[in-house]
């Protein structure tokens, strides 16, 4: 079999295998010698990611195969506000933490060689998440905000950096790019082809910077 890289996460990962999504851009750049599997789950936060990460990824030797990788892509629907329409799907900061250093610590423990990826939610539109809410919004506000997400972006790099694992500060990185709300986002959250080749390619450098790229497992 192909060694795999697995994706885990939300929605942005869910869909990520859409045309010009990130998923299927690294699914390209390592075709024919590494399979990239997704596992993205939309709506889904950290606590209900933790709940479901054993069935997920079976342990080896029970249907289950190490992997070279993971992407763990959370934050983005754990940084709703617990005051708004969304709030069903927050987790608190101090959790949010604690369910990351969770979700390494049962990576570590099923593949102890699996290099960990952190990616911190994307930046958000809050005008544009006014213009698509996912369900009636009476109080006319957006259910996220763009300080709370890079609140827990930051919370996602300090536990990148305690576990010793690999980050793509997501949050930071759109933003360098002028006009990024209509450039990288397509409804103030989710990303456009050019949101999700910056994801791609950040993904890409890290992994080679990991010793991960496909000329080192072409045959």
């Amino acid at each position: 079999m192909r060694p795999k890289i697995y994706l885990f996460g939300d929605s942005i990962t869910e869909v990520s295998f859409a045309d010009g999504g990130w998923a299927a851009s690294l699914s390209n750049h390592f075709s024919r010698t590494v399979d990239v599997v997704l596992k993205g789950h939309s709506g889904y936060n950290t606590r209900w990611a933790l709940k479901v990460a054993e069935r997920i990824f079976p342990p080896v030797g029970s249907g289950g195969a190490p992997a070279l990788a993971v992407t763990v892509f959370f934050g983005a629907n754990d940084a709703c506000l617990s005051d708004r329409y969304a709030a069903f799907q927050h987790v608190p900061l101090h959790e949010f933490r604690q369910n990351l250093n969770s979700l390494i610590s049962f990576f570590k423990k099923r593949w102890p060689e699996t290099v960990i990826l952190l990616i911190t939610p994307p930046p958000i539109d809050e005008d544009a998440r006014l213009r698509h809410p996912y369900m009636e919004n009476p109080s006319g506000l957006p259910e996220r905000t763009n300080e709370a997400a890079g609140a827990y972006a930051q919370a996602c790099i300090s536990v990148a950096k305690e576990c010793g694992c690999p980050v793509v500060d997501l949050w930071t990185k759109m933003q360098e790019f002028p006009d990024w709300k209509e450039v990288c986002l397509c409804d103030g959250l989710h990303l456009t082809q050019t949101g999700n080749r910056i994801v791609f390619e950040e993904v890409v450098k890290i992994l080679k910077e990991q010793g991960l790229s496909p000329d080192k497992f072409a045959n």
